[in-house]
């Protein structure tokens, strides 16, 4: 029996939008059971597609279906909208709904089930009347710091959140902080809910020894500097250790589609920076692979997937302290992490402090990449993947029940 997926979410999977959700789906595409036919419904960044329609659409490999609902080009998907009409979410939305009839035909054709990674897309499509599953990757709140409108229209987004976990028939959670929120403020959606990370290719993503010879320590990030990534002070926490190991001690390699000029401390470090652009996955795992290290600054996250990423390769991690990162970054084994301060000053020099010494860890070989990566293996698609697509196996096997068990209308009999 061949069960069908729809997945919804807006992006082109032929695009350059990156970041956690967008790798995520990604993987999905690429990796799904061989019993299993996906519809992503997204975006068209090209306009070279009639909206509305399904076409068949090969990635890496896998064929799956896509219906593009909305033309919106690269440049808007990658910057943040600043007005609710420039919205990109907006426009999925409006075509979504517009494209439901197609979506219908398509998941009328056997079990169908729907995989959801926005709060905003639940209420439509609850209007198929399928089973679905509602992944929760964002923390935050009304007063972080953020780019999307997400900050402007907190109540709307407050909304949508409701309505997608009363909706949703799974939960799936990416850290638990997350779960615990919903024991606590949502307990009847937390019935529904259970621990589910995000994935990481373990084999695009394969272990590389460290390279030392030049005694430069060489710092990674991939992914789009938003706001909440704190990029000031990641910046400032380059500098800072530029100033500890001297101006040709220090390399910070950037893979994303964010320009970093557009913040006022990249200045201090643009002579030591190497800015990759927008690279595929197989490019990203070569970039940290010559790296030594990856940083994290974030104000708050779900869990990122460059952080598995990074550790897949084997490279430890030096962050700023969140709950979920205690469960992959250890001293003297996986990384360091120090925790914020009032002061970005004095935070940028105790990451740059952690940096030093973990750069010492890195040299004497204390710090063992393989022993890094087995941080991360639990989470690789192998593992995460079967999971996730039995869950939908059994919300589809559920739904079919009720049907089978439903007493015959009044047409029928």
């Amino acid at each position: 029996m061949m069960h069908r997926l729809c997945i919804m979410y807006a992006m082109d999977p032929r695009g350059s939008k990156v970041g956690g959700i967008e790798t995520h789906i990604r993987l999905l595409l690429k990796h799904h059971p061989a019993d299993f036919r996906l519809l992503f419904v997204g975006l068209d960044e090209r306009g070279d597609l009639g909206l509305g329609r399904v076409a068949p659409l090969t990635i890496e490999g896998r064929e799956v279906d896509f219906l593009p609902v909305a033309h919106v080009p690269a440049e808007r998907v990658n910057r943040a909208a600043t007005t609710l009409i420039r919205s990109t979410t907006l426009a999925y939305v409006l075509g979504l709904v517009r494209a439901l009839p197609a979506v219908r035909r398509w998941t009328a054709q056997g079990p169908a089930s729907i995989d959801l990674h926005r709060f905003e897309f639940a209420l439509p499509a609850r209007l198929l009347g399928l089973p679905q599953a509602q992944m929760v990757h964002g923390e935050g709140g009304k007063g972080d710091q953020m780019d999307s409108l997400i900050k402007r229209y907190w109540f709307l987004h407050r909304f949508n959140e409701a309505a997608a976990l009363r909706l949703a028939d799974r939960i799936f959670c990416v850290n638990p902080s997350i779960m615990r929120r919903l024991e606590r403020d949502v307990p009847q959606a937390a019935l529904k809910a259970e621990l589910m990370t995000v994935s990481v290719d373990t084999h695009t993503f394969s272990l590389r020894p460290f390279d030392c010879a030049d005694g430069v320590l060489r710092i990674g990030f991939a992914g789009r500097l938003d706001a909440f990534k704190d990029p000031p002070l990641m910046f400032r926490t380059i500098a800072a250790l530029r100033e500890r190991l001297g101006g040709d001690g220090v390399e910070f390699h950037y893979a994303g589609a964010t320009d970093p000029r557009r913040y006022a401390e990249f200045a201090s470090i643009e002579a030591c920076a190497i800015l990759h652009g927008v690279q595929p996955a197989k490019a990203v795992a070569e970039i940290l692979g010559r790296c030594h290290a990856g940083i994290l600054t974030s104000h708050f996250e779900g869990l990122p997937c460059f952080l598995l990423e990074t550790m897949a390769v084997g490279r430890p991690i030096g962050a700023v302290r969140l709950p979920q990162y205690d469960a992959f970054i250890a001293t003297g084994t996986s990384g360091r992490m120090v925790e914020r301060d009032p002061d970005p000053k004095v935070t940028a020099n105790a990451l740059a402090e952690a940096f030093e010494a973990l750069w010492a860890d890195i040299r004497s070989g204390r710090i063992s990449p393989g022993r890094v990566r087995t941080k991360v293996e639990a989470h690789s698609v192998d593992t995460q993947m079967v999971r996730l697509f039995e869950r939908h196996r059994t919300m589809q096997s559920i739904e079919q029940s009720k049907a089978l068990s439903a007493p015959p209308s009044r047409a029928q009999g």
